[in-house]
């Protein structure tokens, strides 16, 4: 291995380890070399146990990151989630049919829902379901499926098959991080179903404040189709922030 790669190497390893890695081109436009160089750069580091591939890129092979439950997940940020709730709210019509994600933002909307009327909501979440039970004017449909307890919600292919039974004018989504291109979840039972719901909906917004952008927390990706909104916190800075826009990824900032 030349010199010059081996310096390179050193400083994606630095990149890694302090401000995250880019996307693939994005190091190819830094260090001046090709994307495949950068592949190989990666599928070096990642043979020698230093990254693990993720979607786009990288991530340095630090402890593993322990998912929290959802009892654990809505006791923070729980004002910023709130705003972020309310604003999700100012998008939701009378006489529309919307389907809600599990995750501790996507609940705080739900208890914004609580005063609509005409509306249809389907969930794969047990907490959406709690929020609206005594919301007369909400028609509420809970999918089935696998109980998954971390998160208090339904996975799996019963709730899969009944999607594939359904529209909705928007989708609600939660993550645990978010990309320009991709949520970021704790495994591939949970993307996969985020995946299929983001198929079914007109209109794609994802809920995460904005300790969870451009974050790697675990390696199952959800792809996300061009044209979804993104609905963070005014906490997001303008580096955060500047990927998503280049994307072309509409942005809304609560409070």
């Amino acid at each position: 291995m030349s010199t010059s790669a081996k310096v390179r190497q050193g400083q994606i390893l630095e990149l890694a380890n302090t401000s995250g890695l880019a996307s693939v081109e994005e190091l190819s436009e830094r260090f001046g070399v090709t994307a495949s160089t950068i592949r190989r750069d990666l599928s070096r580091l990642t043979v020698e146990g230093k990254i693990a591939r993720t979607y786009g890129g990288a991530m340095p092979l630090t402890a593993p990151v322990i998912e929290s439950t959802f009892r654990q997940r809505n006791m923070e940020n729980s004002a910023v989630k709130s705003a972020i709730g309310r604003k999700a709210r100012a998008l939701v019509s009378e006489g529309q049919t919307i389907l809600l994600d599990s995750g501790s933002t996507v609940a705080a909307l739900a208890h914004e829902l609580r005063d609509a009327s005409e509306l249809t909501v389907a969930t794969t979440s047990l907490v959406v379901v709690e929020e609206l039970a005594e919301a007369e004017s909400v028609h509420v449909e809970c999918l089935g499926g696998t109980l998954r307890h971390r998160s208090a919600a339904f996975v799996g292919p019963l709730a899969e098959y009944s999607l594939e039974r359904m529209s909705f004018d928007s989708v609600f989504l939660g993550a645990d991080a978010v990309t320009p291109e991709a949520i970021c979840e704790a495994d591939l039972v949970q993307t996969r179903l985020k995946e299929k719901m983001a198929s079914r909906a007109q209109r794609i917004f994802v809920l995460a404040d904005s300790s969870k952008l451009n974050q790697h927390p675990f390696h199952a990706w959800a792809m996300l189709p061009e044209g979804w909104t993104l609905i963070t916190d005014a906490q997001a800075d303008k580096a955060q922030l500047a990927p998503f826009k280049k994307a072309n990824v509409e942005v809304i900032i609560a409070g």
